[in-house]
């Protein structure tokens, strides 16, 4: 784990630059929000998540968070088949605030093109340089 200026940043994840991370198990993707993104908007108090059997597009919404001051798109990182929700997020959308790289997971995807899509997103150094760039500039 790396802390960029009390943001937590974990290695082995890859991240997009919509503030999602992939975590690969097995050839399925776990997706959550990153803790910039939900340090960001605050208190979450409602989560609009997809459900199992849906399709998501990489660059799309696939759901949304609101907090006490804002709503905001989840913008999926990747394309594929939603496999499993975590219906605990749904009743309690504070655990991403308490902890958004563990039990704060939002859903897990069969990808369509995993190594493709791997491509287009951030890991290791590259994340954590763009995430000092992020804070620095505002």
């Amino acid at each position: 784990m790396v802390r960029v200026d009390g943001y937590e940043v974990r290695e082995g994840l890859h991240y997009s630059k919509d503030h999602m991370w992939v975590k690969v198990e097995g050839g399925k993707a776990r997706i959550g929000v990153t803790d910039y993104a939900q340090k960001q908007l605050g208190e979450l108090v409602f989560a609009e998540l997809p459900s199992a059997g849906e399709k998501i597009v990489e660059g799309k919404p696939l759901g949304s968070l609101e907090s006490m001051k804002a709503v905001s798109d989840l913008v999926s990182p990747l394309s594929g088949t939603v496999e499993e929700v975590n219906e605990a997020v749904r009743s309690s959308p504070d655990m991403l605030n308490a902890d958004p790289y563990g039990e704060g997971w939002l859903i897990v995807v069969s990808p369509d093109n995993l190594e493709e899509d791997l491509k287009n997103l951030m890991s290791g150094e590259v994340v954590v340089r763009w995430h000092k760039d992020l804070i620095e500039g505002g």
